[in-house]
């Protein structure tokens, strides 16, 4: 047995066809990838320089805070497997506990992400620790189950969390005399593409793995996975843990940035809307999830006017890119990359078969 095998009896056999490709076509492509994610950066940092509209700001730090949330739910969901209902809940916990502590007991709003990420990892231990070993639709139940738990202890607890009317003036954060709600908010832009930043650079690390290596062989062949060795109890528990932690980070800085908590952010209509970025964008990739929260929450902005009726136009465009593209927004580079090849390789063979009848 392989030592630095990551999973026991599933060993990489190398495939006859990327033992063909040229070392230069890889090297290309890794290029391509390493600038496409440097450029994507490099325009977020500098569109507070180039806008400084307020509505554009509030928009893009929405669609920051969407990205994180879509792209760690992608660990649990796209790369294990489990439909982790309880996520969106996971962001919420993080966003009240921070407003309670901050707020009614005085602790620094500096203390906000580190509570929200304490407070959002103890609920996924909390939430995983009964679907150990469950499947399928009683994941779902158990996972959404916890969420309107959640919802009804914020209800209940009116004292402490607000109840309807939700916790509100929740310290924002400020250095000296700088505070992160000025230049239209410019602080709290920059500190969410920083945890957007880390959040990618976390789901690639994951993907590379042999923590995330097993997390995929208990997706693909469970029973085969457990039969090699792979703990299953154990390796689900650190993917809910791990995947809680961008969510209670995030949800620490959304409170602080808004000064406000709701219990809507339990709600099933902020579960779905999460939800149709993931499947947008596709699931099992990196950036997939960060595409489909872009591309999602521009267009809901754009059809504003519309009304209602944007939520139908929406689920039209969803429906159709998942028809024609089922790894969504992530699969659209693939398709056209395989039809430049096939194309490529048909006018090739067409001049081969042109020069032998010559």
């Amino acid at each position: 047995m392989d030592a630095d095998d990551p999973v026991p009896g599933f060993h990489r056999i190398p495939c006859p066809a990327t033992q063909r490709i040229d070392g230069k076509a890889v090297t290309m492509e890794r290029s391509m990838k390493n600038g496409s994610v440097t450029l994507f950066f490099l325009v977020l940092l500098l569109l507070p320089l180039v806008n400084g509209d307020s509505y554009v700001r509030h928009i893009s730090i929405i669609a920051i805070m969407y990205a994180v949330l879509v792209s760690s739910w992608n660990i649990s969901l796209g790369y294990g497997g489990v439909f982790n209902f309880a996520h969106m809940a996971f962001f919420a916990v993080g966003a009240y506990a921070t407003g309670i502590l901050t707020k009614t007991f005085g602790f620094s709003a500096w203390w906000g992400m580190p509570i929200g990420i304490a407070a959002s990892v103890a609920a996924s231990v909390l939430v995983c620790l009964p679907v150990l070993r469950l499947k399928g639709i009683y994941v779902i139940l158990v996972t959404f189950a916890f969420g309107q738990l959640c919802l009804q202890i914020v209800l209940n607890q009116r004292e402490l969390t607000g109840g309807n009317f939700g916790l509100v003036s929740i310290p924002p954060l400020e250095i000296g005399g700088f505070s992160f709600r000025d230049y239209q908010n410019a602080g709290y832009y920059y500190l969410a593409l920083a945890i957007l930043a880390v959040t990618v650079a976390a789901v690639s690390w994951f993907a590379r793995s042999r923590f995330g290596w097993r997390v995929l062989a208990l997706r693909d062949n469970e029973p085969y996975a457990v039969s090699r060795g792979v703990p299953l109890a154990r390796t689900r528990l650190a993917t809910f843990a791990f995947s809680a932690i961008f969510p209670g980070a995030i949800g620490a800085v959304y409170a602080q940035y808004v000064r406000s908590a709701s219990p809507d952010m339990f709600g099933f209509s902020f579960l779905t809307l999460a939800l149709s970025m993931l499947l947008l964008g596709g699931t099992g990739t990196i950036w997939g999830p960060i595409a489909g929260a872009f591309v999602f929450t521009v267009l809901s902005e754009l059809m504003a006017p519309l009304g209602p009726g944007r939520y139908l136009v929406t689920a039209v465009l969803i429906v159709l890119i998942l028809r024609f593209f089922p790894r969504g927004l992530a699969g659209i580079p693939e398709f056209v990359a395989a039809q430049f090849k096939s194309a490529r390789r048909t006018a090739k063979k067409s001049a081969i078969t042109t020069g032998e009848v010559r």
